[in-house]
């Protein structure tokens, strides 16, 4: 029978991603519109963003955050090419956007002494083989493969190297051991269900160093430029961005910032992912026809969990059939208004990813697997009948 309970918010997306419980339009009235983000209030806004980010996700003093152009994408890809090439690299690879790293790592920026980890979906790389003494790039976790880091543990605390780490999916509802990490990016799109465009970079004093000391052998963008005569840009890490920031998406970055304070910080939004993350486990355990892909359940993603249809009927189909069938499946819930944006990206294996980040509500959760598995035997009974 179809479930009667529906998700007061509908929204699973995993970018951009659901907005924080009682998000409306009405709060981004004050936004500075019109407004210079170079004039005093613009840059305490922009400079409140960064204090209240380093507070929440705990960012040792010392360490330099800033608002960078291009989302996490673009934070990422600043860091690699300002940063990389002075040594050795190891770069890994479980899900699509680690794969993105590799590629320009070895077709853009063309390095030679180049090490590549990879494993499929499901599972990550044997990361005791990784050597911390040459730079290693790496995303915390798999967005599109629901595969995350489980701990810093594999990673030297003595390291000669530098850790280049894409949290953006991980940010706000993991712990990160920044001590660990080097060079951290993510965006306000994705556990702060924020808007997107902007990124956020997070660098340690020895990557500061890198780049008082190295200069890459490739011509660098504005956009991708840290460093003036061999120092450290300081303005871009107290507010002054490279290029002009949208001061609507300033005014919900900092709505967004001050709800995460408001349910407990850092502990609160964990805590929040983590119970999301239960609810689909319990339901996968009673279930018979979805599975995790993660493997290990270590490794199985708080904020972007990805489950694969395993009914042996379905498995037997071929690839094309499955995935068509997975999304005829999924458009039934689009369809009922009760869960947006539930397949999995268009490079993982064909199933159901939830986004279960620290905006998300358990309630929401709870309310929407009855109507997966409604959606499941509708959709079985009617590829059987075909």
């Amino acid at each position: 029978m179809k479930p009667t309970r529906r998700p007061a918010n509908p929204c699973f997306s995993s970018g951009p991603c659901a907005k924080r419980p009682g998000w409306a339009p009405a709060v981004l009235s004050g936004a500075l519109v019109g407004r210079s983000h170079r004039s005093s209030i613009g840059l305490a806004q922009c400079v409140e963003v960064i204090e209240r980010s380093r507070a929440l996700l705990q960012i040792p003093a010392d360490y330099k955050v800033g608002i960078v152009p291009a989302s996490d994408t673009g934070a990422i890809e600043m860091a690699m090419w300002s940063l990389l090439g002075a040594r050795g690299v190891d770069v890994l690879s479980w899900e699509n956007f680690g794969e993105t790293w590799v590629d320009d790592i070895t077709h853009h920026l063309k390095l030679s002494d180049l090490r590549h980890f990879g494993a499929p979906y499901g599972k990550l790389p044997d990361l005791t083989k990784v050597d911390t003494d040459r730079d290693v790039v790496f995303v915390w976790n798999g967005t599109t493969s629901g595969v995350r880091v489980p701990n810093g543990d594999w990673i030297a605390s003595g390291r000669k190297g530098l850790t280049i780490c894409d949290a953006t999916s991980a940010a706000f509802a993991m712990r990160l051991p920044w001590p660990k990490l080097d060079v951290v990016t993510w965006s306000w799109q994705k556990a702060l269900g924020g808007e997107a465009g902007h990124g956020m970079l997070a660098l340690s004093p020895r990557a500061v160093e890198r780049l008082e000391s190295y200069v890459p052998p490739w011509p660098l963008p504005k956009i991708f430029r840290l460093t003036s005569k061999a120092k450290l840009i300081e303005g871009i890490f107290r507010g002054e961005t490279i290029n002009t920031p949208s001061m609507l998406c300033i005014e919900d970055a900092l709505d967004s910032l001050k709800w995460a304070e408001s349910v407990g910080g850092l502990d609160g939004c964990v805590a929040r992912a983590e119970a999301n993350l239960a609810v689909i486990a319990d339901w996968v355990a009673r279930t018979n026809w979805v599975e995790f892909l993660a493997e290990d359940p270590a490794t199985r993603s708080c904020t972007s969990p990805c489950l694969m249809i395993s009914a042996p009927w379905f498995t037997a189909l071929e690839p094309e059939i499955r995935f068509t069938t997975s999304r005829r499946m999924l458009a039934r819930l689009d369809k009922e208004g009760v869960g947006y944006d539930l397949a999995t990206h268009r490079a993982s294996p064909p199933g159901i990813r939830i986004w279960t980040g620290a905006t998300v509500e358990r309630s929401d959760v709870e309310a929407l697997l009855p109507w997966l598995d409604w959606a499941w035997t509708e959709e079985s009974a009617a590829a059987k009948a075909a």
